[in-house]
């Protein structure tokens, strides 16, 4: 029999959140798992789609995006972070972020090409880097403070590191990168060719008064880096898979490049609701409030639990330290979980390539009210 031909990642298997959110269905278990939220966008921007699906806005959009949308991005970004993309040659609509972070890689990233990685990562990172034949070096942050040790990142720095990838708010950490830590990678990038790519969806998920420092807002930085966010996060519309890609004009040119035979153009109805719904700011402004809310009920309602809870900046993530509950590791505490407690997680482990157990779990806590409550009374035994 003649063999075929495996995939170029034939030994990657399917993602921990698949698996989990598997294991939650199989088990009637409350989801929180995978990081997508359970309640019903804003109507008003379900009003926008339908208006523009029934005016007749079902064809292809242009290749990089509907001008209303990059607009309303590019006058978004300015007034948050005082920093100005060109709408038409600097912002590109793409499937998602993951899309993005997809063609970014596959635009910029040669064999024997390096990238650093700041782990926990999310998991899109890595295969990405290998199947264009790139080669990934890690930089490992732990429990509990998950900071970053900026002279060993130097260390691995050398003539063929081509890229740095950042994802500020960490998922699944819930750290944001402080002013100190971007003034260390502007002295680690001076005078060096390296491109950034810099994961910000959930840029908009800050807490406690706390200012999500964009890459953007340092002019070192932002002639190198390419920006990417998503709408699913946003305006909780996961599964529309909407986001885009900001970055100067030269490296937008090469983007497009790969990005037209990539997915070539993104939805055009919904990119027309999106930015017919972002005229009214107050839409982004309080998704902060909005999720902190959500954040502070689930760290009260487990307070009293032997979990520890790890500090949560960014991100609808919440990281729980379980090792007075369990010496078990991580993916089979999460598999207990679900099974006899009723409540999906993911184990951190699985954001790390040598899957690093440190006995913390995840918890997604965009969610309904009645959900957490839920979530709060299954846990509460421990």
């Amino acid at each position: 029999m003649i063999q075929l031909p495996l995939s170029k990642l034939s030994n990657v298997g399917t993602t921990i959140f698949s698996q989990m959110t598997q294991l939650s269905n199989e088990n009637e278990a409350i989801n929180l798992s995978q990081g997508f939220p359970d309640f019903m966008p804003d109507s008003e921007l379900l009003d926008y789609v339908d208006l523009f699906i029934k005016k007749g806005f079902n064809q292809y959009a242009p290749m990089g995006g509907m001008i209303n949308l990059k607009e309303q991005i590019a006058q978004k970004i300015e007034n948050t972070h005082q920093f100005n993309y060109h709408p038409d040659s600097e912002i590109t609509i793409t499937a998602g972020g993951t899309q993005a972070i997809f063609t970014t890689i596959a635009t910029f990233i040669k064999k024997d090409d390096e990238v650093i990685i700041f782990e926990p990562a999310y998991d899109c990172y890595e295969p990405t880097v290998e199947l264009f034949g790139g080669i990934v070096k890690r930089f490992e942050m732990t429990a509990p403070d998950y900071e970053i040790n900026w002279k060993t990142v130097k260390e691995l720095v050398n003539d063929n590191t081509k890229m740095i990838i950042l994802n500020n708010p960490n998922n699944p950490s819930g750290k944001i990168l402080k002013d100190k830590d971007i003034q260390e990678l502007i002295s680690i990038v001076k005078g060096t060719s390296i491109l950034i790519l810099s994961d910000e969806v959930y840029e908009n998920i800050v807490y406690d008064n706390k200012q999500h420092l964009s890459i953007c807002r340092y002019p070192e930085l932002a002639k190198r880096s390419l920006l990417v966010a998503s709408f699913g996060k946003l305006f909780h519309v996961t599964g529309w898979k909407v986001g885009y890609c900001a970055a100067p004009k030269n490296l937008t040119d090469e983007f497009r490049k790969v990005h037209q035979f990539n997915v070539f153009s993104v939805n055009t109805p919904i990119q027309l609701a999106l930015a017919e719904y972002m005229k009214n700011e107050h839409h982004y402004q309080q998704l902060n409030q909005f999720f902190q809310e959500k954040r502070d009920f689930l760290r009260e309602g487990l307070s009293s639990t032997s979990f520890e809870l790890l500090d949560c900046e960014g991100t609808y993530f919440q990281a729980l330290k379980y090792n007075k509950i369990s010496d078990k590791n991580d993916l089979d505490f999460a598999r207990e979980l679900t099974i006899q407690h009723k409540v999906a997680s993911v184990p951190f482990s699985s954001f790390y390539k040598n899957k690093r157990n440190e006995h913390v779990i995840r918890l997604c806590f965009a969610k309904k009210r009645e959900t957490l409550e839920r979530a709060i009374e299954n846990l509460s035994k421990f």
